[in-house]
């Protein structure tokens, strides 16, 4: 089911160029502002707006994925912490932020939302690279 509203269901949203892999009920892909190094997202691929829209059987499934993409960017980036974002106030379609919090993290203490700071946009060979990296290291973590 798609929501011809939503950003998500309609391909607006991530961006195609940063896809990383498809997880099976979801899809994991580089987020543009990379001001957080591996920040990463995770979008279901049907619309839903909560968990609880879900079956049980793919919360398990989607919180599984969820965790892979967490462990694979933490090791991938030496993250101190990794923070799970699932909020949808902007995009009310299920989508996690992954973010590592790493050692030379500008506010270690503040969300991500709250940090000031001017978007950091890869693109060309280096957003090729940093999205090859991750998909490498999803391979070898499958």
């Amino acid at each position: 089911m798609t929501d011809p509203t939503c950003k998500a269901c309609q391909g607006g949203w991530p961006r195609e160029d940063h896809f990383i892999a498809d997880l099976g009920l979801s899809k994991a892909y580089l987020h543009e502002d990379q001001f957080f190094p591996g920040w990463t997202v995770v979008a279901f691929k049907r619309h839903a707006t909560e968990l609880f829209h879900l079956a049980p059987t793919e919360r398990i499934q989607l919180m599984e994925e969820v965790n892979l993409i967490a462990q694979v960017v933490a090791q991938a980036y030496e993250a101190r912490k990794i923070n799970y974002e699932l909020l949808g106030n902007q995009l009310p379609h299920i989508h996690w932020h992954i973010i590592p919090r790493l050692a030379n993290d500008p506010a270690p203490l503040e969300p991500v939302w709250r940090v000031q700071h001017e978007p950091l946009l890869r693109s060309g060979p280096d957003l090729r690279n940093t999205v090859q990296r991750l998909q490498q290291a999803i391979q070898k973590a499958r």
